[in-house]
């Protein structure tokens, strides 16, 4: 069986549409570093956003997991996806 190593472009592209899909937030306002309390997000769209980020790659972040940026997000599901792979 061959593995398929995860394209993390791919899963940039679909975690800012979740982010923009959750939030009234436009595409154009996220960077990948930003924190996104910082662009009005408050605790219940952050968890908000964990939940549709797990059920579409189908994971669980745990609490203890720091995500308050795109990348923290990003890397996590990107971390979590060649672990699935190997």
């Amino acid at each position: 069986m061959q593995n398929i190593i995860p394209d993390i472009q791919a899963i940039y592209n679909e975690v800012m549409n979740i982010i923009t899909s959750v939030t009234n937030l436009k595409t154009t306002e996220l960077q990948k570093d930003q924190d996104l309390a910082r662009l009005g997000l408050d605790i219940l769209d952050v968890v908000d956003i964990i939940l549709e980020v797990e059920k579409t790659y189908q994971l669980t972040i745990p609490d203890e997991v720091p995500v308050y940026t795109v990348d923290d997000f990003v890397n996590y599901v990107y971390v979590q996806s060649l672990k699935e792979a190997s």
